[in-house]
């Protein structure tokens, strides 16, 4: 049994915050107020109008960019286990580690469900999962998994998770539809949350963020958990740069190489998604380490450091509607073609907050 390294790498990775400022960015206001621009300035324009077309998610199946930002968040949570694990670990113990861990985990589901409304439409009406209970139970998963395996135990399991889904879903019959369809409402996964998932699902009798697809989930951030491991180990930097990059094509190829036979579906998690998602998630953080920890690259990335810096918190505010009660306050809403600026000002809004924290040294972490 492995044993976790008594001392770890102390550098804090900016690369890491900014590119988890970068991937709240879109979720906090600036894919909407990008949208709205591409399709005022150029209406005409049916380049602007696909360009403008991946700040939506994909109906079902298929992969657009905004698809990107939720299964990136939980690759780079499971970076920041690496980091952080091990020092947790050589400083208080592998018991309180896992306290923390199990801590964290019922602090996200219970923030996750006060998101979602929580009781105020009784105990009937409660969305149990939902985007911050996947990352507080995936993250814990693979954060106790990597108190006691090694990078190849990991790898291992992520492997087992992502085959071991596919054939459940390719094999398992669903009761009056049969086995392996992946047609919304007639899958292994949807079928299971309508029966066992209580409470109020996302899209009527089923949920994006269901019971079954927290497997697949957990291999997204063990792959980050990995990935994690490999940018604070010995290699150099332009190795790790080439390792990141080359994992990132691969595991691209893999997931569309598995589409046709496992299709790239968010709302399902499935396999082939996890791969798409993780190889864009791997080249977009060996980009970023490059410029930003290797170049020392900082012109242009101090709103991405302010946001990566709170995403959590900055997160709930926008949810709970406070940035855009705020920015209706301060400005009215204005005929097209101007109506994109009550955006821009709830974005500048959450941008400000995200200063004001990062600048009085606060930070709110789960």
């Amino acid at each position: 049994m492995p044993e976790l390294p008594a001392s770890t790498p102390q550098t804090r990775l900016l690369s890491l915050d900014a590119l988890r400022g970068f991937d709240m960015c879109w979720i906090l206001g600036l894919a909407t107020l990008t949208e709205q621009l591409l399709k005022r300035t150029f209406p005409a324009s049916p380049t602007a109008t696909n360009i403008a077309a991946q700040f939506d998610h994909v109906d079902w199946a298929g992969f657009r960019f905004f698809d990107l930002i939720f299964p990136l968040f939980l690759f780079l949570a499971g970076v920041s286990l690496a980091i952080a694990l091990p020092r947790r670990v050589a400083r208080d113990g592998r018991r309180a580690a896992i306290r923390h861990l199990l801590a964290r985990a019922a602090i996200l589901l219970a923030l996750g469900i006060i998101y979602s409304g929580g009781v105020q439409n009784g105990w009937g009406h409660i969305r149990w999962l939902g985007v911050l209970q996947r990352i507080g139970l995936a993250s814990a998963a693979a954060g106790l998994l990597s108190l006691w395996l090694g990078a190849r135990g990991l790898t291992l399991s992520a492997i087992i998770l992502l085959i071991g889904y596919f054939l459940l879903l390719r094999v398992v019959p669903v009761p009056g539809i049969g086995a392996g369809n992946f047609a919304e409402g007639m899958n292994l996964t949807n079928y299971l949350d309508s029966i066992w998932l209580p409470g109020r699902k996302y899209d009527g009798n089923h949920d994006p963020e269901g019971l079954l697809s927290t497997l697949p989930a957990i291999a997204t951030a063990l792959l980050g958990l990995l990935a994690g491991k490999w940018i604070t180990g010995t290699a150099s930097p332009l190795r790790t740069v080439v390792g990141l990059i080359t994992a990132g094509l691969l595991m691209l190829a893999l997931g569309w190489a598995w589409h046709p036979f496992f299709p790239v579906i968010k709302k399902l998690w499935t396999s082939s998604f996890v791969l798409v998602a993780a190889g864009w998630s791997a080249i977009l953080l060996g980009l970023f380490y490059y410029i930003v920890d290797v170049l020392g690259w900082r012109r242009g990335l101090a709103p991405f450091l302010w946001v990566g810096s709170n995403p959590i918190a900055l997160y709930l505010c926008s949810g709970f509607g406070f940035f855009q009660i705020i920015s209706e306050r301060l400005a009215t809403t204005p005929p097209p073609p101007y109506d994109w600026l009550p955006s821009a000002m709830t974005f500048a809004v959450m941008l400000a907050t995200a200063q004001y924290l990062h600048r009085r040294q606060i930070f709110l972490k789960v």
